[in-house]
C-alpha cells in the first residue's frame, strides 16, 4: 500500500510522520481514562475537569519559514523536487518531538518555531550533497527519524545559522545485508523498529530491541541516543547490538567498525553512539541479530517494598540467569497499574511491589533460566503471580504514551525522567530525585521502577503526574531544574536511554567534566566546522 502523502512548497509530497502532530502515536489507539483513573486524579490531585483543548492543525500559527527560494532550488537540486518542502503542513509534525512540553507547546495558539523546511534525502550522496549545500549557505540540519525524541532533541534551532531543516531519513529504509553466519544484519537508518523486525522476521531473524518508542523510532535514531530496550536484560542496549556504522558528516564519510573487536585504537564508533546528530548523520547500522526465539514464558511476581525488590533484581542479575526481560515498579506506581487494570488486561490485583519476568530461546533454555530465575526470586523474598500480570504488561507495553496523552487532555501533567546508578546508591537516589521532585511540585504524584539491571547496577525510571496549573511549562523545567540536580548530586547519570539533547545539556558538563566537554567540541569542529548539525544539543 501506499504511504499517505501531503502537498508541500516547491512541488513536493513529503509522506506523512508517522505520529500525530500533538500527541504520541496512532490516534485510533488513543484511549479515554477509565472511571478508576478518573477517581483517582480527583482525590490525589484535585484534577477533575478537561484542559482547555489546543488549535487544529490548521489553526496553529509558525513563524515564517526563513529558507529563501533560492535555497529551496539549490536542496530540491540535491534531492529531488518533490523530497523538498516549505509547507506548514510539513514543517508542523517536525516541529519537535514528544515530551510534555513539546506537546504543551502544540496545543499553545501563540506562534510556535518549526523547521523552514523539511528535506527527505534518499541516499548518502544525497545526503553529503545537502550537508555540503546547508554548509556554504549556513543553514542547520536537524536529523529526524521517527520524531520521538523526549529530551528537545529534535527542537529547530538555528543558533546563529540563517535557518534550519529537518532532514527526514525515512528513505534509508532497506536491509542490506543479513550474515547468517556471523549473525549480523546491515540495516538502513531510516527503518522504524517494526520494519527491521518484520525485513529480519522473513529470515527466521531478530533484533530484538523494544523501547517503549518501538513502532515509531528508527534505527538511527536508536544508534544517535544510545537507546535501551525492554528486553535488555537478554540482549542488551542498543549500542551493544552495534558492529558497525556508515556515517556522513559535512568533511566526509565515515565507515566503522570491521571486526567483531579490536585493538586498533579507540573505537570511533563510540564517537556517534550517542552523538544525537551532532556530529554526522548515520545512514546504516550493522547489527547483531539472533534466531527468532523458539519458546517465551512469562511469569509476575510481588515482592513486599521496594528495597526487597531492588535486592532480589540484584541478585538475579547478579546471579546471571538469563531472563530476557526483568523489570520493579515501586509500591506507587503497583498501584496505579491496579487502577489501570481494564486498560492492560484485567491483571489479578497485586500488593506491595510488582515485578515482571520474560524469557526467551529454546524450550530448553528457557526452562533453565526460568527455574534459575525463579529460584533466585523465591529465595529473595518474591511470591510468584502466575503469568497473566507479565502477559497484561508485554500486551499494554508501548502504550504508556497514550495515557500520558489522556492525562493532558484532563488537566494533569504527566512526564517522565530517568537515571541510573550502581546498586549501592539506588536507595538514595530514589528518595533524592523524589524529594526534589515533589518540593517542586506539591502534591505530585512520583511513581518509580526500575526497568535496566546490570550487575553493578541500575536504572530508575520515574513519572510525574500533578495538576496541570497554571504556567505548566515554568512548572516542569524547575521540577526538571531540580531532579537533574539531584541527581548529578547523587553521583548517578543525568540520562540512562534518553538521551541529552537540549533538556539535559546544562548537566553534560558535571557529566563529563571540562576536559570532556573540551573533547567532544574538538570533535565537533574538526567534523563539522561550519556548525551546521543539530545546534543546540548535547554539547555544552
Amino acid at each position: 500500500m501506499a504511504p499517505e502523502t501531503q502537498a508541500g512548497a516547491a512541488g513536493a509530497a513529503l509522506p506523512l510522520p508517522p505520529m500525530k502532530w500533538d500527541a504520541w502515536g496512532d490516534p485510533a489507539l488513543a484511549k479515554d481514562l477509565s472511571a478508576d483513573i478518573k477517581g483517582l486524579l480527583a482525590a490525589a490531585l484535585g484534577v477533575t475537569g478537561d484542559a482547555t483543548p489546543g488549535p487544529a492543525a490548521d489553526e496553529v500559527l509558525l513563524h515564517p519559514s526563513r529558507i529563501t527560494a533560492d535555497d529551496l532550488k539549490a536542496l530540491a537540486a540535491a534531492v529531488g523536487e518533490t523530497n523538498v518542502s516549505a509547507a506548514d503542513a510539513d514543517r508542523l509534525p517536525r516541529a519537535g518531538g514528544k515530551s510534555t512540553p513539546d506537546l504543551l507547546r502544540r496545543r499553545s495558539r501563540a506562534p510556535q518555531d518549526a523547521p523552514d523546511a523539511v528535506v527527505l534525502p534518499g541516499d548518502e550522496q544525497e545526503i553529503a550533497a545537502v550537508l555540503a549545500l546547508c554548509a556554504e549557505r549556513r543553514i542547520a540540519v536537524v536529523p529526524f527519524g521517527g520524531g520521538t525524541s523526549v529530551v528537545g532533541g529534535l527542537d529547530p534551532e538555528r543558533g546563529d545559522l540563517t535557518a534550519v531543516i529537518s532532514l527526514d531519513l525515512r528513505r534509508l529504509d532497506r536491509l542490506h545485508e543479513l550474515d547468517e553466519t556471523s549473525g549480523e544484519a546491515v540495516l538502513g537508518a531510516g527503518l522504524t523498529g517494526p520494519a527491521a523486525e518484520a525485513l529480519l522476521a522473513e529470515r527466521g531473524y531478530e533484533l530484538g530491541h523494544y523501547p517503549q518508542s518501538f513502532r515509531y523510532a528508527t534505527l538511527g535514531g536508536f544508534a544517535a541516543t544510545r537507546s535501551s530496550g525492554q528486553d535488555s536484560a537478554g540482549h542488551g542496549r542498543f549500542d551493544e547490538m552495534v558492529r558497525g556504522l556508515r556515517v556522513v558528516t559535512p568533511v566526509g564519510v565515515l565507515d566503522l567498525g570491521r571486526a567483531p573487536a579490536s585493538a586498533a585504537g579507540p573505537d570511533l564508533r563510540e564517537l556517534f553512539l550517542g552523538s544525537e546528530g551532532t556530529l554526522g548523520v548515520i545512514t546504516a547500522v550493522r547489527l547483531r541479530v539472533h534466531p527468532l526465539p523458539a519458546v517465551k514464558a512469562h511469569e509476575a511476581w510481588s515482592l513486599p517494598d521496594f528495597a526487597t525488590g531492588s535486592a532480589a533484581l540484584r541478585a538475579v542479575e547478579q546471579a546471571g540467569t538469563g531472563a530476557t526481560v526483568i523489570r520493579l515498579s515501586d509500591e506507587a506506581e503497583t498501584m496505579v497499574n491496579l487502577a489501570m487494570t481494564e486498560q492492560i488486561g484485567g491483571a489479578p490485583a497485586v500488593t506491595g511491589c510488582l515485578a515482571v519476568t520474560v524469557f526467551e530461546g529454546t524450550a530448553e533454555q528457557v526452562a533453565t533460566r526460568h527455574r534459575l530465575t525463579r529460584d533466585t526470586l523465591l529465595a529473595a523474598g518474591a511470591t510468584s503471580l502466575g503469568e497473566a500480570p507479565a502477559r497484561a504488561w508485554e500486551h499494554g507495553r508501548f502504550n504508556a504514551p497514550y495515557l500520558r496523552d489522556s492525562l493532558l487532555s484532563a488537566g494533569a501533567l504527566c512526564e517522565t525522567l530517568e537515571t541510573a546508578a550502581s546498586w549501592s546508591r539506588l536507595p538514595s537516589l530514589r528518595t533524592a530525585v523524589t524529594e526534589a521532585l515533589t518540593t517542586a511540585l506539591p502534591g505530585a504524584l512520583v511513581l518509580c521502577h526500575i526497568s535496566h539491571v546490570y550487575p553493578t547496577g541500575a536504572s530508575l525510571y520515574f513519572t510525574v503526574v500533578a495538576a496541570l496549573g497554571e504556567d505548566p511549562l515554568t512548572r516542569w523545567a524547575a521540577a526538571k531544574r531540580a531532579a537533574g540536580d539531584a541527581i548529578v548530586a547523587a553521583g548517578a547519570t543525568i540520562t540512562h536511554h534518553h538521551a541529552v539533547g537540549a533538556d539535559h545539556r546544562p548537566w553534560m558538563t558535571d557529566e563529563i567534566g571540562e576536559l570532556g566537554v573540551r573533547i567532544l567540541r574538538a570533535v565537533k569542529a574538526e567534523l563539522d566546522p561550519a556548525g551546521i548539525l543539530n545546534p543546540g544539543k548535547l554539547i555544552p
